[in-house]
């Protein structure tokens, strides 16, 4: 079935205007239509603000951060606020009591947006559920937590006197930022957890709001333009003169045009959607992700998601450097981390969907690719001893429907490091597969979002975690954790990095050790029950990280060094430790971020495969892997 012509037509081509609520009066909202502003207006003005032009980085006050804030009238217009903005009383108020809505212009070509409208009259106060956990840890925190928040506090940016949004790192000695100094949607999840966790929700709610506005609304034919639905990699709010001691705040997002590589980020999308979700589940807010243009935004990503290719597989299709790697790695094809993103950001977007007219189509769409995927990824990717013993006897050259080795996979290709590194009661989901092609590498963020997601059985979820427990010294050594394992040497390296001199062997990419990979590796232990091994890896951290000036990555195979070029006070290194302490102390919490295995899907095989007699692709295969 051609999943994008089951979508709406309405979906691929957003009205100009688009109603922030379908249903208002369901969720406590009416509608309201704001009429255009009747005089030029910018975002900031040197008579409202007390902003220094040069700086991005604003102090975050805790005690009023948690009111509801509405969206904003995004225009590409340039309107001037009253002379009391940005100085505006928060007032207290609880989820659901009725406030304004506005309407969501939509700008064809986002690339400077201003905000219009951002008067006290849009703005309410109220806590986000959660807040009086965050208010009561706030007195028994240990010296560390308290240096981590006031640096995290530090590198978020401000939008209209708004907070939206933390940037990439925040060294004050760093003289050449690059795109450091940008808003990741990527990075910016762990802080947006540690946010919600702590019952600060108006930056996520904030950043939500406007990367929505920055998503590539229109298909266009230049081929240096951002397709339809994509989300940018990152954006910076600049400031921009207009005389008269007036200034203009505008948003640039970069869509990968001025990254290293100039590759489009895949995975951008897929954490926008994972941290929609979680949004809701943490501060009880759903209206966000059941407004039109929010369902809009989730069904453009999927419409990329869900296009109809010359791909046979279920599995994303993408080139070198478009997720978390973003330089070549020998991970273009179909790469574990996209998978396991992709496979999360559908279960979400199956949660959030409203389920009605086209979007039952769409949701088809979306239960029939989850299915294939979840069969194509836990049977092809999945190796242990069993399936290398079996991978060692492959006959290659197979021609039929039946045959055993699908891929021609050659077993030649099985590394010699492999044989001794595989424990007897451990596996893992190997980091690409593609014809002739298998990549053994352990590559640890698609590995813990596998089991975060149940894109793994509950077998192989048990299994991922005990070889990361019998090779500790390998993937998390003296720092958590690995981003893959092994690294890449000699001729090797040379061969598939391009002779890259940031991602030599065991640094960066390449076998280096990320903190910022410590959140994840602790939700997916307290799903499995495994809240040791987390705190054992949090300990580990604690020791080196303020002491090391929160660093971006770490060298050498153990870990050991602070890494050639790593950036220091690096946000989601400070985040995602952050994160993993509240998750601990809090794993009631922690469980909304996680899902358990969808039975449902295990009943629908989508392969088609009953046709012209051809052999029927089985669940029984999936069925025996869960644990009764």
């Amino acid at each position: 079935m051609n999943n994008l012509s089951s979508l709406c037509n309405s979906t691929m081509k957003l009205p100009s205007r688009v109603l922030t609520l379908r249903n208002a009066s369901v969720v406590g909202f009416r509608h309201s239509y704001n009429t255009p502003c009747d005089q030029k207006l910018t975002c900031k003005s040197k008579a409202s603000f007390s902003f220094n032009q040069n700086s991005q980085f604003h102090a975050y006050p805790s005690p009023f951060l948690a009111f509801q804030g509405v969206i904003y009238n995004t225009q590409k217009l340039n309107c001037l606020p009253s002379s009391s903005f940005g100085l505006h009383n928060t007032v207290s108020r609880p989820y659901g009591v009725p406030v304004e809505a506005s309407a969501v212009e939509t700008d064809k070509n986002p690339e400077r947006l201003c905000v219009e409208n951002c008067n006290d009259e849009n703005i309410v106060g109220g806590e986000v559920p959660g807040a009086e956990y965050g208010n009561s840890r706030a007195s028994h925190e240990s010296e560390i937590d308290k240096e981590a928040w006031s640096l995290l506090r530090d590198t978020v940016v401000t939008y209209c006197g708004f907070p939206i949004g933390t940037v990439a790192s925040n060294d004050p000695g760093d003289k050449h930022p690059l795109n450091y100094d940008q808003v990741f949607i990527r990075d910016f999840v762990p802080s947006a957890l540690a946010f919600l966790l702590r019952g600060e929700g108006e930056i996520v709610k904030n950043f939500l709001l406007h990367t929505l506005q920055l998503q590539s609304t229109e298909k266009t034919v230049d081929c240096y333009s951002p397709g339809q639905g994509l989300m940018p990699v990152s954006f910076k709010v600049r400031t921009v003169p207009l005389g008269d001691n007036k200034f203009e705040e505008v948003i640039d997002p970069d869509f990968g045009g001025s990254a290293i590589g100039r590759v489009a980020p895949v995975d951008s999308g897929l954490w926008w959607i994972i941290l929609l979700r979680a949004y809701g589940k943490i501060s009880g807010d759903y209206t966000l992700q059941e407004r039109e243009d929010f369902q809009a935004g989730i069904k453009m990503i999927l419409n990329l998601c869900l296009a109809d290719g010359f791909d046979m597989f279920p599995s994303l299709l993408v080139t070198d450097g478009s997720c978390m790697i973003d330089r070549k790695m020998g991970v273009h094809g179909h790469p574990l981390e996209i998978q396991a993103l992709t496979y999360a950001a559908l279960r979400c977007s199956r949660e959030m969907l409203t389920v009605i007219g086209c979007s039952k189509n769409l949701m088809t769409a979306i239960n029939n690719r989850l299915s294939a995927l979840s069969f194509h990824i836990r049977e092809y990717y999945w190796v242990d001893l069993r399936k290398i013993n079996e991978i060692y006897r492959y006959k290659t050259e197979e021609y039929s429907m039946d045959a055993t080795n699908k891929f021609n996979i050659y077993p030649e290709q099985i590394p010699s490091w492999l044989i001794d590194w595989i424990p007897e009661d451990g596996g893992y989901l190997i980091g690409n597969l593609q014809p002739a092609h298998m990549d053994f590498r352990f590559f640890t963020l698609g590995n813990l979002w596998s089991l975060i997601s149940s894109l793994a059985t509950p077998k192989q979820n048990e299994a991922i975690l005990k070889l990361i427990e019998a090779k500790w010294d390998d993937i998390v050594g003296h720092m958590p954790l690995k981003i893959c394992y092994p690294a890449l040497e000699n001729e090797e390296w040379r061969i598939v990095t391009g002779s890259d001199p940031k991602n030599t062997p065991w640094s960066f990419h390449n076998g280096g050790s990320w903190p910022a990979l410590l959140w994840q590796f602790t939700l997916a232990c307290i799903k499995m029950g495994r809240i040791e091994l987390a705190q054992k890896a949090v300990g580990l951290a604690e020791k080196k990280l303020s002491v090391d000036r929160w660093p971006e990555y770490y060298d050498t195979p153990s870990g050991k060094f602070v890494g050639k070029q790593s950036r220091l006070y690096q946000t989601w290194a400070i985040a995602g430790f952050l994160t993993s302490r509240m998750m601990l102390e809090k794993p009631d919490m922690a469980s909304l971020l996680f899902w358990e295995e969808d039975n449902e899907l295990l009943e629908n095989c989508v392969c088609a495969l009953t046709k012209g007699g051809r052999k029927i692709c089985s669940r029984d295969v999936a069925k025996s892997q869960i644990l009764v």
